[in-house]
């Protein structure tokens, strides 16, 4: 099919590339006329591993010539479906801004006014259950003066992308549901995902909009509760100083539990989870339920960093200490450094009077933006050059491979929120359940 994707971030840019990967004609829209370029160049514009390639195979001129970018919503006119990936930022309250969705669908709305034959708008982005119906749907019919359902078709279809694996969620799923309040949207969904699902025996949830919407909210809080849970039980288990990796692979053994999102540690961090199960919980209050259990899993993330700063307050006192900070990304495998532990362990590090010596792999320069006159290291090795102690936000697996670096600390001190450094004789070694 000629597919149209509204927004060029991490989803946006993902799922074009994997959609012209999969035979389909796609064109990305964005305004950053940088990000453009890039594709078009066959640069990824993100940190995301396999991306480079896919997009290296189907853009630029020694590409397929199935993907291309540009700045000029008229491109959509050419397609048959379009794929709205715009953010939806979190206001302060925790609800999220609908407001660049809102506009792009007034543009997308304007635009389909000058087609004559059908199309199909597919939500991409995480929104709350009705936003479509409510909000987008009516911006679509206004705008372009044509009633959905009979002119033109809306459906919504949530994304389950990992950063950092990203494209081979996508080419690999578990499940692609989607929704939508008529058939003609729903088989034009169909279609675009029919030879993803020829391949594979990926299940395939249809449903209306509002589900669809649900589905995403209940699969991040769902995890996002699983995580919290297995961090408070870590910290039970460190008071009785017991292994919680130890009792996490136990447990995990229990096929209704599993042993995915049982690695106790900082917590969750990253554009989705925080934004997510915030978003859902204003979402609740606003509709008159107070949803105690999410509202405690996210108080029980937020107090992680905090935790490993007072393991680290009992070996150390902070104040004037050079304190070497590994990995700032969310995760490992990307350069995002939205909402990341890493962000609140610099934070209580500087207010305790520490010099921070930071490093990572690939998230040094997004991090700039948060901490800019932050002393980045070019390696782990020079941030903890005499330093007094390390903490560790992020388990790189480069940080799994350091032994002979300590010994240039000038106190070997370890405070590991992830579990990747290897105790030896002649560190300090600290964990925050164990």
């Amino acid at each position: 099919m000629r597919m149209s994707i509204i927004g060029s971030g991490y989803v946006g840019t993902t799922i074009a590339a994997c959609f012209a990967d999969l035979g389909h004609e796609v064109v990305n829209v964005d305004i950053d006329e940088a990000v453009v370029a890039a594709i078009n160049d066959a640069d990824a514009p993100i940190h995301e591993d396999g991306l480079s390639d896919l997009i290296e195979a189907h853009a630029g001129p020694a590409g397929t010539g199935r993907l291309r970018a540009t700045t000029d919503y008229d491109a959509v006119r050419d397609t048959e479906v379009t794929f709205l990936c715009l953010p939806t930022p979190q206001n302060d309250d925790g609800s999220i801004d609908r407001s660049i969705m809102e506009a792009g669908a007034e543009r997308l709305g304007a635009t389909l006014a000058q087609k004559t034959d059908w199309h199909s708008v597919v939500v991409k982005s995480t929104v709350v259950p009705g936003t479509t119906e409510d909000l987008l749907t009516p911006r679509l019919e206004s705008e372009s003066g044509k009633t959905a359902g009979e002119d033109f078709g809306v459906g919504m279809n949530p994304e389950f992308l990992r950063e950092g694996t990203a494209v081979r969620d996508f080419l690999d799923p578990d499940k692609i549901v989607l929704g939508a309040d008529d058939d003609r949207a729903h088989a034009d969904m169909r279609e675009v995902f029919q030879p993803l699902i020829d391949r594979s025996d990926t299940p395939v949830v249809e449903t209306d909009t509002r589900t669809a919407e649900m589905i995403k909210y209940a699969n991040n809080g769902f995890l996002a509760a699983k995580i919290s849970l297995i961090n408070d039980i870590g910290n039970i288990c460190k008071e009785f100083d017991i292994d919680a990796y130890e009792v996490a692979d136990a447990i995990a053994l229990d096929d209704r539990i599993g042993e995915q999102f049982l690695r106790s540690g900082l917590g969750w961090g990253g554009s989705c989870f925080p934004k997510d199960t915030n978003a859902i919980v204003a979402a609740a209050r606003d509709a008159g339920y107070e949803p105690e259990m999410l509202a405690s899993a996210i108080r029980t993330n937020d107090r992680q960093p905090e935790r490993l700063l007072s393991l680290l307050d009992a070996h150390l006192d902070v104040d004037g200490a050079r304190v070497a900070v590994l990995g700032l990304a969310f995760k490992p495998g990307t350069d995002d450094v939205r909402n990341s532990r890493a962000i609140e362990v610099i934070r209580g590090l500087r207010e305790r009077g520490a010099t921070v010596a930071a490093y990572d792999p690939v998230a040094t320069e997004n991090m700039r933006e948060y901490f800019p006159d932050l002393d980045y290291a070019e390696s782990a090795q020079a941030a903890l050059s005499d330093a007094h102690a390390a903490v560790v936000a992020t388990d790189w697996d480069e940080f799994a491979a350091l032994d002979g670096e300590f010994d240039a600390m000038a106190s070997p001190i370890v405070v590991d929120g992830r579990r990747v450094i290897e105790r030896r004789d002649g560190i300090t070694y600290e964990g925050l359940t164990w």
